[in-house]
């Protein structure tokens, strides 16, 4: 047996796991109460507080922090507290008719001791929102968040804190060397969020424990504009989606494929819409975010400076101001091929644009990458939107839209592949933070009691008719 005694959050951990069974016949109602706790904690008492944090953070307008942090995570409070007495309830399965006599059933019951590693780009949101699940699930849970928003996190292990025993529910803040420390622990199930490089690394570490994992990651999301488009209405949505959160957001469109047609079209009215949103003087908009930090500033600007080299046409912005990580919103042509920014997932608000003749060009350009984290598509034509969809692949796929399919907790969240594995949200993220457990139950003798030894020939002939009728 290893010995995790040197090991600095063991002590935690076996806390944890000493409760795990407690908690685990926790009621639906007990349950519940928890979960109310923590949505009082965030949309009454510590809203402000965790407004100012990520403001502190990276800027992050007030509004947008509302919406995509602390209303994402309430609903999917609301809709867990809707659904969890169903969800715990034995699910009904059917019988075979060679085993008339039984009757069978699934209950969800909880994984154990879970680590929950969330990034910084939405903190409160992608720490909380898989916290929710686990809760609902009957688990205990050990929190990670990001490094680089150090407000915030410092605030949400005072939430943690206040609404939670750290035999439940614990928070550890620290650098990359504490995650490290918490991967080598033999947890019961891992969520993780972040970028595949280290997806692969939280993999690898689950996979010496043989530990579940539920892994979103990210990639290169791309939209497609076709010339049946309704241009206008298609970049109200685009613009939003890509600048939201500065462009750190992992569904944020990555690159558009764009009619060749429209090309003029689409550019004219995209410099005209990121006008209205963001001003001409994006630095000075309160409704404009920042790069998270200088790492990924001059990451980002590194790529832009490698599209000029190959002189690629800016259409609008490119300019960027490294006192206060700004970069303002950038949308650039005529790139070649193989520039960093259509290589690598981009994370901030540059964005990508090419143009396509053919939609054979469009699918085997998409194939040619990873597997997307979404993919999007702009079109009124109807054969080419079912065309799209059955002949690429993407963990969702939202049409006239985007970004939208994150806030309906009645979908799956979640990639495939290279950027994710497993699912999130409602039911289905219930489902990550639980095991389906099946049980069948012997009420009277059936048919299979023909086929028990010794075995001869009618028994071999009952088998066949078996095999060949049942």
């Amino acid at each position: 047996m290893i010995d995790y005694s040197d090991n600095r959050y063991s002590e935690l951990f076996n806390k944890q796991k000493s409760n795990q069974f407690a908690i685990g016949k926790t009621t639906y109602k007990e349950r519940i109460k928890k979960l109310k706790a923590l949505k009082r904690a965030l949309e009454k008492t510590y809203k402000r507080d965790i407004e100012d944090a990520i403001y502190k953070d990276f800027k992050k307008p007030s509004i947008e922090t509302d919406l995509t942090e602390i209303y994402l995570v309430v609903k999917e409070i609301k809709h867990t507290i809707s659904n969890l007495q169903s969800w715990l309830g034995k699910q009904s399965a059917g019988t075979p008719l060679t085993l008339l006599g039984t009757s069978s059933y699934i209950t969800y019951e909880p994984k154990g001791v879970c680590l929950i590693i969330s990034p910084w780009n939405y903190p409160v949101n992608l720490t909380f929102g898989p916290l929710v699940s686990a809760i609902a699930g009957g688990n205990t849970v050990i929190l990670k968040p990001s490094e680089m928003t150090p407000n915030t996190s410092a605030l949400m292990a005072k939430i943690v804190k206040d609404v939670f025993s750290e035999d439940e529910v614990a928070l550890v803040e620290g650098e990359v060397d504490v995650a490290q420390e918490l991967l080598k622990l033999p947890f019961n199930h891992i969520f993780f969020t972040g970028s595949p490089a280290v997806g692969k690394i939280v993999m690898s570490a689950a996979a010496k424990h043989l530990t579940s994992v539920t892994l979103e990651l990210g990639g290169k999301s791309p939209t497609i504009v076709h010339e049946s488009a309704h241009i206008k209405a298609a970049i109200k949505n685009i613009v939003w989606g890509k600048y939201l959160n500065n462009g750190q957001t992992c569904i944020a469109p990555d690159y558009v494929l764009v009619h060749e047609s429209i090309k003029t079209e689409f550019i004219e009215a995209f410099k005209a819409k990121a006008l209205a949103y963001y001003s001409e003087s994006p630095i000075t908009s309160e409704s404009y975010s920042r790069v998270v930090n200088e790492r990924h500033f001059k990451r980002l600007v590194a790529s832009l400076e490698n599209a000029k080299e190959n002189n690629a046409t800016i259409e609008i912005g490119g300019d960027y101001d490294a006192t206060s990580n700004y970069i303002a919103p950038t949308l650039i042509s005529n790139l070649p091929d193989d520039a960093t920014l259509l290589q690598e997932e981009i994370f901030g608000p540059i964005l990508p644009l090419k143009t396509y003749k053919t939609i054979d060009e469009v699918i085997t350009y998409v194939n040619s990458k990873e597997k997307p984290l979404a993919l999007y598509i702009y079109a009124h034509n109807r054969k080419f939107i079912n065309t799209i969809i059955k002949h690429t692949r993407a963990g969702s796929t939202c049409v006239n839209t985007n970004a939208l399919q994150y806030s309906n907790h009645y979908l799956p969240f979640g990639g495939s592949n290279n950027s994710g594995i497993g699912k999130a949200h409602g039911f289905f993220g219930f489902q990550e933070f639980t095991n389906a457990r099946s049980v069948l139950k012997r009420h009277t003798a059936g048919p299979l009691y023909l086929l028990f030894p010794p075995y001869n020939a009618l028994k071999e002939k009952i088998a066949n008719l078996a095999i060949k009728w049942f």
